[in-house]
């Protein structure tokens, strides 16, 4: 019998954070959530002794997140030698809202966040490696992979992917109005909450687009 996965991962000390302790989140399905609504990631790791940080894509899949590149690419030529695997801090973050406080120091925004802790592996499996392309498809657009041309032999020659497993994570939030100092309250200024958020506009055919192809129906749902 397959064991199930507990429904919170585990706090470690590099997950823990040191101040608002009471923003940590550790729910399994919260941290997916938070996960599966981004586009972009910032990946950090180490080279030549400094720290470097880079903006990428990626995709999850159950409990392992899968990032992509170029075989050339640093990171990915990193993580398969002299040992595969390379230590990553990858972090995820949602702007919900920007919180306007009476006084500057009060500011603040809204957000949801994510950090993972862990060692990203090259994906050597032909199969996995194909599930995980389509998973980076679909993610930016659901159905996608399924109306396009998959990666041909020479494109995926040419891809190398990463995986990291999900293991020592941890999300964060702030949700809520202002935290103004009582003495405040009774100054002269707007405070509140400005919302932020995402949205796709409609969608702009390429300017070769055959007229007799329409506007597939994942594009238009809501």
């Amino acid at each position: 019998m397959e064991k199930a996965m507990p429904d919170a991962y585990e706090p470690t000390d590099r997950t823990v954070p040191t101040r608002a302790k009471e923003r940590a989140a550790y729910d399994r399905e919260q941290v997916h959530s938070i996960l599966d609504e981004a586009y972009v990631c910032h990946l950090g790791f180490v080279r030549d002794g400094a720290p470097v940080v880079l903006p990428t894509l990626y995709a999850r899949v159950d409990d392992h997140l899968y990032l992509h590149g170029s075989t050339g690419s640093r990171p990915l030529r990193m993580a398969g030698e002299p040992d595969p695997g390379l230590a990553v801090c990858l972090t995820v973050t949602h702007v919900d809202g920007l919180v306007l406080a009476r006084s500057a120091f009060h500011h603040s925004i809204n957000y949801r966040s994510v950090v993972v802790h862990g060692t990203a592996h090259p994906v050597t499996d032909p199969d996995e490696k194909r599930t995980a392309l389509d998973a980076l498809v679909d993610h930016v657009i659901p159905g996608r992979s399924l109306d396009s041309r998959p990666a041909n032999p020479k494109e995926l020659a040419a891809t190398a992917v990463l995986r990291l497993d999900l293991t020592e994570v941890s999300a964060k939030l702030r949700t809520g109005g202002p935290n103004d100092d009582p003495e405040d309250a009774t100054l002269p200024y707007w405070t509140g909450v400005v919302p932020v958020t995402t949205h796709r506009g409609t969608p702009i055919p390429a300017a070769d687009l055959d007229e007799s192809i329409g506007v597939p129906a994942y594009l238009t749902r809501s």
